[in-house]
């Protein structure tokens, strides 16, 4: 199984299509899309910093960005399966479906290690990687990233979160980040998996 975080920051790009139709043509029974949280998630910085409410609110609310952002997904391409659990995701895999994950079950009610603004989208993704105990996590951003770039590095530049890479440090899946420009060789991964 695959974990594949496409950023918020795709939501406006037309790009966003292809990589959605890429991942439900090759990827049926085997993906999982983690949506990010883009300006759905800019729009809650913007209500904290107007009502200074707390970050409990704050990732409550963002979980309820990428959800808008997974409906959208869906929106573009009906066949995608909205998934909020980690049994409604393996059921919609075990139909051949691509699931995009709805992660409203981390909403909480007390504040918790998840609970900031270092932990974003990226390092849902991971723990999701890590509680489906996937075999790769694919991050996509709309940037241009360099080849083999450290994780340290792309969270210094704030191109992943700064919590990312602690997330990952002793994963067992394999982890990559990838521009939005890289679609053909999300294609060629999932081509040579298939073979």
């Amino acid at each position: 199984m695959w974990v594949i975080k496409i950023g918020g920051s795709l939501s406006h790009d037309p790009v966003l299509r292809e990589w959605l139709t890429r991942l439900w043509e090759l990827g049926g029974g085997r993906v999982v899309i983690v949506p990010g949280g883009g300006d759905f998630a800019d729009a809650v910085r913007q209500y904290q910093r107007e009502w200074r409410f707390d970050d409990l609110a704050a990732h409550n609310m963002c979980l309820l960005a990428m959800t808008q952002y997974a409906i959208l997904m869906q929106g573009v391409l009906p066949e995608l399966v909205l998934a909020s659990n980690e049994e409604r995701i393996r059921r919609a895999l075990r139909d051949g479906q691509v699931a995009v994950w709805v992660p409203t079950d981390l909403m909480r009610t007390t504040p918790d290690s998840m609970t900031n603004w270092d932990t974003t989208s990226d390092s849902l993704a991971a723990w999701l990687s890590t509680t489906l105990n996937a075999e790769r996590l694919m991050i996509v951003k709309s940037c241009a990233i360099e080849a083999h770039a450290p994780l340290e590095a792309l969270a210094a530049s704030g191109i992943i979160d700064r919590r990312f890479p602690a997330y990952v440090k002793d994963a067992n899946y394999l982890v990559e980040v990838f521009s939005k420009g890289d679609a053909s060789v999300m294609r060629e991964r999932l081509l040579a998996f298939h073979a």
